[in-house]
């Protein structure tokens, strides 16, 4: 491992699925849910769920380049959500749960943007993941944090946050840590 490290942030419906995806990736280092791109500050998670702030559900990842470019967690994103429903994924509705790429540099940028337009093939309708630079990050509540670690069983955990676990474990074994 390296000594350097890098920041992804992304949103692609609840933040919990994403979470639980790149736990497991080998590569990244850390992984914290929390909100971004909206306008209130120091949002709660019933205020963003309300869709009042204009904050999206997002991970902020930690990550070795080394180990996982940042061309490989895009790849990851936008193969276990769907990245061409706007403001929603499944029956979580609202911009709380768009697909976002929240950029940390202008290299991040232009891989966004040439990844998402590789990526185009691979669905039958327009992608309308946003781009747009990192804004101010709000951490999660603690109880959010790990989440389908903790709460395998909970029905939206097994019946969603597993699925897209089970898709990145077989689609990605190469990166399984």
């Amino acid at each position: 491992m390296s000594e350097r490290t890098e920041v992804a942030i992304l949103g692609g419906g609840c933040f919990w699925c994403l979470e639980a995806v790149y736990l497991e990736a080998r590569g990244v280092t850390r992984v914290e849910s929390g909100y971004m791109g909206g306008a209130a500050p120091n949002p709660t998670y019933e205020q963003v769920c309300g869709g009042a702030t204009g904050h999206a559900e997002v991970v902020r990842l930690e990550f070795d380049p080394a180990v996982i470019a940042y061309r490989d967690i895009l790849e990851i994103f936008f193969t276990i959500h769907d990245p061409t429903t706007l403001n929603r994924q499944g029956n979580d509705v609202g911009t709380q749960y768009r697909s976002a790429i929240f950029t940390t540099s202008p290299e991040q940028d232009a891989t966004a943007h040439k990844v998402m337009a590789e990526m185009a093939h691979v669905w039958d309708a327009p992608i309308v993941t946003e781009i747009r630079p990192q804004e101010t990050w709000y951490k999660a509540e603690d109880y959010h944090q790990n989440y389908f670690a903790q709460h395998p069983l909970q029905g939206y955990c097994a019946f969603v946050v597993a699925p897209k676990v089970s898709k990145f474990r077989a689609m990605f074994a190469q990166r399984v840590k």
